[in-house]
């Protein structure tokens, strides 16, 4: 039972890298493509950029150390 939690928690730590990195990557495109363009009612579009581009490195941050812990501590 113990090997098939830390096999989900890998999967889960690796979950958050990926959408991190989906997220850095939209938001860069936002950036750059989005300029003084309003986008779905939400702000302007290079604003939210920067939000996913932040949030985005953030939870690729967050995923890369939870992969680390759960292998150091034998979870996965």
């Amino acid at each position: 039972m113990a090997k098939q939690q830390g096999i989900a928690l890998a999967v889960v730590a690796f979950a958050v890298y990926i959408l991190g990195g989906i997220s850095a990557f939209g938001g860069l495109a936002l950036i750059f493509l989005m300029k003084g363009r309003d986008l779905f009612g939400w702000g302007e579009g290079r604003t939210i950029g920067y939000l996913f581009l932040c949030v985005g490195a953030c939870l690729s941050v967050l995923g890369v150390l939870l992969m680390r812990i759960f292998r150091n501590r034998g979870l996965a």
